[in-house]
């Protein structure tokens, strides 16, 4: 059954004399190359493990659980910022993670751990990713892809600068405790500074000499707008979602297991620091940059698709050239740049089918698919190696995963517009 509702045309209008849009682009890159550090905090793991001799599975839940609560608050953060505005919601994620930082240096014990950098950081991830995406996407209907992927391409890049930075310089230097509180003020200052650069677009914008693509094209940027109730009754959004939970734990079970796969292959030590913090820095912001910006020009499905593709070949190849060092920095980079994808070309494709005004919560109701995975493909691989005793079945599995995820992924269609500019929403029932 299908439903239909109309959206008036609103009145078209450039941003004559306001502040130059790249400048949006880089306050969501300053914004997320703070959060990123979520993903550097392996880098704190064995400080605490040390001091408090808490075990590896203890320390790993406080991972887990600011995934969880990312994932689920950025669908509340996403309709406030779609109801007030991103400012103050940039400025409520920036504080948040800033705060759950600095309290992490009086760390006493797992509670405390979880409360601070599991759930307020967990908060701070959620409010401040849930807005450079729809604030790129409004300013950039022309290029959408590559705003995008740009913006999010610093979440990527965070934990390359931040993780050595802690790791070599201040940990070794000043301590743990230390090192929370001096990471927690210099987020506060990117945040709050990358905060005052996200704001909507006056009502109807859009760029000089640009107009919008026919509906039937690769990347039309709509001008209907789906309320978030409207999204979950298409068949599309399903599709998507299933695609992209099994895609990212795909990626997810074999990042999360390079290390000690790498180890076990007899890499040496400076050649995985090479791994870690250069190549797979890399391959995550050049995949969720570059391939925003090609799928601009070959249309978000088709790059999605070819990315997923090549994550089927590439996961079995990294365990059979592992021992290679050149080959596995090759494999390695391609892996990450096919995980990066996902988050950058989801997010573009979210506006381009459903419309930016709902943008914030209809992307976060696809976002939860990443949540999902960030807590089960790291188990699955883990429980897998426990089992086997061996790396291929995890990497194997997960190539199996993306065989479903592109599957999926050919199902997913733009939901369809009639020529009198009416929707039509294809029930998922």
């Amino acid at each position: 059954m299908a439903t239909t509702a109309t959206i008036p045309t609103r009145s078209s209008t450039t941003a004559a004399g306001q502040l130059n849009r790249w400048w949006r682009v880089a306050g969501g890159l300053s914004m997320n190359m703070a959060l990123g550090t979520l993903y550097a905090w392996s880098v704190f793991v064995a400080p605490l493990e040390k001091e408090f001799h808490w075990t590896r599975s203890q320390t790993s839940n406080a991972f887990t659980i600011a995934v969880a609560v990312f994932a689920l608050t950025f669908i509340a953060a996403g309709h406030l910022q779609d109801k007030f505005g991103p400012f103050w919601i940039s400025i409520i994620g920036g504080v948040l993670v800033s705060l759950g930082f600095f309290l992490c240096s009086y760390t006493s014990s797992l509670a405390w751990l979880y409360v601070c950098f599991g759930v307020i950081g967990g908060l701070g991830n959620g409010f401040g990713y849930s807005t450079p995406i729809p604030v790129m996407a409004k300013w950039f209907p022309d290029k959408r892809g590559l705003a995008v992927g740009l913006a999010v391409g610093g979440y990527g890049a965070g934990s390359a600068i931040f993780g050595p930075l802690a790791s070599k310089l201040l940990i070794p230097t000043y301590g743990w405790r230390p090192t929370f509180m001096i990471l927690g003020g210099l987020f506060f200052v990117m945040t709050i500074a990358g905060s005052f650069f996200m704001r909507n677009p006056p009502a109807g914008y859009h760029p000089a000499r640009w107009q919008p693509s026919p509906s039937n094209s690769k990347n039309a940027a709509g001008t209907r707008h789906f309320t978030p109730a409207e999204v979950l009754r298409t068949r599309s959004f399903y599709f998507m979602w299933l695609a992209y939970a099994l895609g990212a734990s795909a990626g997810l079970m074999v990042i999360s297991q390079l290390v000690p796969f790498a180890k076990s292959q007899g890499i040496a030590s400076d050649l995985l620091a090479t791994l870690t913090l250069v190549v797979a820095a890399a391959g995550n912001a050049g995949g969720r940059i570059l391939s925003g910006w090609v799928s601009d020009h070959l249309g978000r499905l088709n790059v999605l698709r070819l990315m997923i593709g090549l994550s089927i070949v590439g996961m079995p190849l990294l365990y059979m050239t592992g021992s290679n060092a050149t080959m596995l920095y090759v494999m390695v980079f391609i892996v990450y740049w096919c995980y990066g994808t996902q988050l950058s070309v989801n997010a573009s494709t979210t506006s381009d089918f459903w419309g930016t005004k709902n943008a914030g919560i209809n992307y976060g109701l696809l976002f939860t698919a990443w949540g999902v995975a960030g807590i089960i493909g790291p188990r699955i691989a883990g429980q897998m190696f426990d089992k086997f005793n061996n790396y291929k079945a995890a990497f194997y599995t997960a190539a199996l995963l993306s065989a479903l995820a592109l599957g999926l992924e050919m199902l997913a269609r733009r939901p369809s517009v009639t020529e009198d500019g009416q929707r039509h929403i294809q029930t998922a029932a």
